[in-house]
């Protein structure tokens, strides 16, 4: 099975089988979450802001051209002067361009460009994270949904038990003792069941925070794609496709980049540059010379190379240039930390996810084991060989295998999905999440790539995110439960 046809088997799987109305699969779980999850729409966000380092970098090297109009009003002169101006206007325009600028702004846009590319990198983390939470949530709610119906189960049979013991005690059967023990159990496993409810509402409450709706009648979920057969399997597609390690290889090279940045701010630049000028008195030059004609305007421009050499600076380009190196060695240890991590979340699920798989296989033998149990129980009490406690004992060890069996499902499927997301496979694009047109972070880049309009612009954002204030308070209701003539 392909990774990308992952969710669909859960398509396939639910039309083989008569499914409620309402029920929520797992895919339709991750759509919405994709869609409508503010941390995933918020780092988007987020990767459009640093797009945008790019052409801020790039406009170093653009030409650069400002015009500035000046109008004056001579509203005090000499009054022995010759020739007075009494108003005028001027505009004096410059363009320059860079030549060469030590290598700066070449740099600048290198690591630009490498920071986008991390940014990339870092969106696939944090779209890979929501979704392993999103599944944790689901299977969350799937467990605790049965371990409400096991604790429910258990709250009736006690419930009968208890009626039982009561009627042999009547009748001399069995003593007060047996009687209290079977009070105590049921009061135990009532106290159970409130627990597993209050753990049920509090699980569907995190699938609303994820999801950004109420859970429905969740399915079971789909088996996973492409699970590694060994651990060093999985770490090798870890170091080329884990997403973290992938966002510090980026870093480390706009680090390295910005240290040869650093170098320019001590070496020449060059620049040309034109100066075009023109003024005009608006006819309001006078003279009280014979003869005398004015020139109301004037057009005047320059042209030439500028070279700049810097000879001290106050100790700033080395500082810079250190600075610099500091922040490329750091950059270097965490590339070696994000790798540390990367090998270390791997193996920890993978081992996670082969340790629950074990505890599924020994939890279903358990749970044959234990009905059986049980069954001999109740048959050898019924002839005076066994106590009611014996049964007692029997019915919560049968109650916690079944426990421990929902738990291990639940935690093999989180472990093995998180063992995909450390391998760098658990993402919208892996999962076949086609329900709608994917997020592509490079097209939002390519847009702004190139852009070199001062006036260009968007309109203003609007939340994609949707509020979950309108969502009902969850509860974990169950059916009355007859104990002892009373319902609870």
């Amino acid at each position: 099975m392909s990774a990308r046809h992952f969710i669909t088997v859960a398509l396939l799987a639910s039309a083989a089988c008569s499914a409620p109305a309402m029920a929520d699969t797992l895919r339709d779980a991750l759509v919405s979450a994709y869609e409508t999850n503010p941390n995933l729409t918020a780092a988007r966000a987020g990767q459009r802001a640093t797009n945008e380092a790019v052409p801020l970098a790039k406009a170093n090297g653009r030409p650069d051209i400002t015009v500035q109009p000046t109008y004056v009003e001579n509203v005090l002169q000499d009054s022995g002067a010759s020739v007075v101006q009494a108003r005028g206007v001027s505009i004096n325009g410059t363009i320059s361009a860079p030549l060469y600028a030590g290598g700066g702004i070449k740099n600048a846009v290198r690591a630009a460009e490498n920071r986008v590319e991390a940014g990339f990198a870092n969106l696939r983390g944090t779209e890979s994270a929501i979704f392993s939470a999103v599944v944790g949530a689901y299977m969350d709610v799937i467990r605790d949904e049965s371990i409400v119906d096991l604790n429910r189960a258990q709250v009736g049979v006690l419930s009968v038990n208890l009626d039982a013991t009561r009627d042999r005690f009547e009748i001399g059967d069995l003593t007060r003792t047996d009687v209290a023990q079977s009070e105590a159990r049921l009061a135990l496993a009532t106290s159970n069941l409130e627990t597993a409810r209050a753990n049920l509402i509090r699980s569907k409450e995190i699938y609303i925070q994820l999801v950004g709706r109420e859970p429905g009648e969740l399915q079971a979920p789909p088996p996973l794609p492409n699970l590694p057969a060994t651990a060093d399997s999985a770490v090798t597609v870890a170091l080329e496709s884990n997403p973290d390690l992938i966002a510090a290889r980026e870093s480390r090279e706009a680090a390295r980049f910005d240290r040869r940045a650093a170098n320019a701010s001590r070496l020449p630049t060059v620049s040309v540059f034109t100066s075009p000028s023109y003024s005009n008195a608006l006819r309001s030059i006078s003279s009280n010379i014979p003869g005398f004609q004015a020139d109301n305007s004037s057009l005047n421009a320059q042209a030439g190379v500028r070279a700049t050499l810097p000879l001290y600076q106050g100790g700033q380009p080395a500082a810079q240039i250190r600075q610099a190196q500091a922040r490329l060695g750091q950059a270097q240890e965490l590339e070696i930390a994000a790798e540390r991590e990367a090998i270390a979340q791997t193996r920890a699920s993978y081992a996670s996810w082969k340790a629950a798989l074990e505890v599924i296989a020994a939890s279903e033998r358990a749970v044959s084991a234990n009905e059986l149990s049980l069954e001999g129980t109740r048959a050898e009490n019924s002839v005076g060989n066994r106590t009611i406690l014996d049964i007692l004992n029997a019915e919560q060890e049968l109650l916690n295998s079944k426990v421990q069996l929902v738990a291990a499902r639940r935690n093999a499927y989180v472990a093995g999905f998180s063992l995909l997301a450390a391998m760098g496979k658990a993402e919208a694009r892996d999962l076949g999440l086609e329900g709608g047109t994917l997020y592509d972070p490079v097209a939002d880049y390519q847009k702004v790539d190139g852009a070199w309009n001062d006036w260009s612009s968007q309109p203003d954002p609007v939340a994609k995110s949707t509020r979950t204030v309108d969502t009902q308070a969850q509860k974990a209701e169950i059916e009355p439960i007859s104990t002892g003539g009373r319902t609870r």
